[in-house]
């Protein structure tokens, strides 16, 4: 037995939030959890099967200042189009991250194919939080295909880690995050197990996205998040069946979070300055031809 293991304080069950007529479950924020510094947010978006001749994601032009996105294409597609002139579609296993930064427009909207042919959709968004410093840093996008990402297996091949940023034993994510979190998906067979160590004063990112696990002693089920204490540790994970993940750590920012509806900033002024600066179009302009 580890002697070591972190502590987990509580599970949140994510709660049914649909989007039009898009399936979807949050697990933060909610009325048990705000937000897990520097996680601010995180959307489970199906499973849900399209017919086809179907309308796709609802997810149109919108604008976003001061955090970036990151998202996981588990099933279906995402076409990415932002003001900055990045496009690109995105598969199952891949993942979307986008700097907002300083400010863009931006889509995320089903390919042609897909609403034609129809088929399963299954998304996972995260936004993680930018400090002060990097607020309003240029916007930047990474669209990664499956084999862009480094993946690694343990426990015999019985988990397979999809390591997005940061570092995990001697492996190193391709996106390079600028808070230094260590994002990743870890895919699980039934009985597989591994453990990771957790630097001290890190926050812990955990949600069981498919399946069951027991996480240092606490069974946790599919559609809730984990949170553990703030100290440093162990965490230790065994699956009960096939099991999919979403797994990250970083720095807490420890700063003020003044959030509407797109935008989070750390002052009220910053607030209203980023509806002044999109109202003006100095967030770029839509045009998609």
């Amino acid at each position: 037995m580890n002697s070591n293991l972190k502590p987990v304080k509580k599970v949140h069950q994510a709660i049914s939030a649909p989007i039009d007529d898009l399936t979807t479950y949050r697990a933060m924020p909610t009325y048990t959890l705000q937000h897990l510094d520097p996680f601010l947010f995180l959307n489970h978006h199906g499973p849900q099967v399209y017919p086809p001749h179907n309308s796709g994601l609802p997810f149109g032009p919108h604008p976003h200042r001061g955090f970036e996105t990151l998202t996981y294409i588990l099933k279906g597609d995402i076409v990415h189009w932002d003001s900055n002139g990045h496009k690109s579609r995105i598969t199952e296993g891949g993942v979307q991250w986008m700097t907002a930064g300083s400010g863009l427009i931006h889509s995320e909207i089903s390919s042609e194919e897909f609403k034609t042919q129809g088929g399963e959709e299954e998304v996972i968004q995260l936004w993680l939080n930018l400090s002060a410093r990097n607020k309003m840093v240029k916007p930047d996008y990474h669209g990664l295909k499956e084999e862009e990402i480094t993946h690694f297996h343990m426990d015999e091949g019985k988990v397979r880690v999809n390591l997005i940023s940061g570092e995990w034993d001697d492996h190193k994510g391709p996106v390079n995050s600028l808070e230094n979190l260590c994002m990743t998906s870890v895919e699980m067979k039934s009985n597989g197990r591994f453990e990771m160590e957790v630097p001290e004063g890190n926050q812990v990112l955990f949600y069981v996205v498919k399946g069951q696990v027991e996480v240092n002693n606490t069974k946790v089920a599919m559609r809730n998040l984990v949170e553990f204490n703030e100290n440093g540790g162990t965490i230790q994970v065994q699956a009960s069946e096939d099991s999919y993940l979403i797994l990250g750590h970083g720095k807490p920012l420890q700063e003020p979070i003044v959030a509407q509806g797109p935008f989070v900033v750390n002052s009220r002024e910053e607030l209203i300055r980023a509806f002044e600066d999109y109202q003006a179009g100095r967030m770029g302009t839509w045009d998609e031809n």
